[in-house]
C-alpha cells in the first residue's frame, strides 16, 4: 500500500434513539478514511492533473471500499457518499481530481450494487477540522429518508500537504423519516399546476 497513505481512519456511528423516541431498527453509519500525501504538493501550479488521478484513484478507490464491505456487507448497505478534503496548500481541484472520476467511484458504486451517483463533498481545512460526508440512497435518488451525513475528524490531518479521502455508508435511513420523497412532490406540484 506504499502509495502515499500516512494512515487509515474508520468511524462507526449506531443510533438507537432519534428525537427521544427509540429507532424502529438501529442505523449504522461507516465512515472509512485515507490520510495521504498530496501528489501535487509543492509543484505550483500543476496543468495535468490525470497521471495521478490514473496512479491514485482507483488503487484508493479499492482500498477504501474494500475495508468497508469488511465492516458491513454490500447487501446491507443502503445509502452512500463520498468527501476528499485538502490541506490548505493545496488546491480544492486536488481533493476534487482523487473522488470525482468513475476510476474511484464506480469501485465503490459497483461493489455494493448501487445505481446513483455518490454524494460528495469535496473542500480545504485545516487539520482536524470537521469533514462531512453527504449521503443518499443507492438506488433511489429522490427518497430523502436516506439524505444523511456523516461528520467526522482526525485530529492530524489533513496536513497542509496531504488529502483526506473519505467514503461512507449507512445501513438504513433516518430513523424516523416522515418528509415526502421528492416523487411526491413533484407529482402533487404537477397536480396543483394542472387547471
Amino acid at each position: 500500500m506504499d502509495f502515499g497513505i500516512r494512515k487509515i481512519s474508520t468511524f462507526i456511528e449506531e443510533t438507537f434513539v432519534e428525537g427521544g423516541k427509540a429507532a424502529p431498527t438501529p442505523v449504522t453509519m461507516i465512515v472509512v478514511a485515507a490520510v495521504l500525501r498530496n501528489p501535487w504538493a509543492g509543484q505550483g501550479f500543476v496543468e495535468n492533473l490525470r497521471p495521478d488521478i490514473l496512479r491514485l484513484a482507483p488503487r484508493l478507490g479499492s482500498e477504501l471500499t474494500n475495508r468497508l464491505i469488511v465492516l458491513m456487507p454490500a447487501e446491507k448497505i443502503q445509502a452512500y457518499g463520498k468527501a476528499a478534503a485538502t490541506g490548505v496548500n493545496g488546491e480544492i481541484e486536488h481533493a476534487s481530481a482523487l473522488i470525482h472520476t468513475l476510476r474511484f467511484g464506480n469501485l465503490f458504486r459497483d461493489a455494493v450494487g448501487g445505481t446513483t451517483y455518490l454524494e460528495f463533498t469535496n473542500t480545504r481545512i485545516a487539520p482536524g477540522a470537521s469533514i462531512s460526508v453527504p449521503m443518499m440512497h443507492k438506488s433511489e435518488n429522490g427518497r430523502r429518508s436516506h439524505f444523511l451525513t456523516a461528520s467526522f475528524q482526525i485530529c492530524d490531518g489533513p496536513a497542509p500537504d496531504e488529502i483526506v479521502v473519505a467514503i461512507g455508508a449507512a445501513d438504513g435511513g433516518r430513523p424516523h423519516a416522515r418528509i415526502a420523497d421528492r416523487f411526491q412532490d413533484m407529482a402533487e406540484m404537477e397536480a396543483e399546476s394542472t387547471p
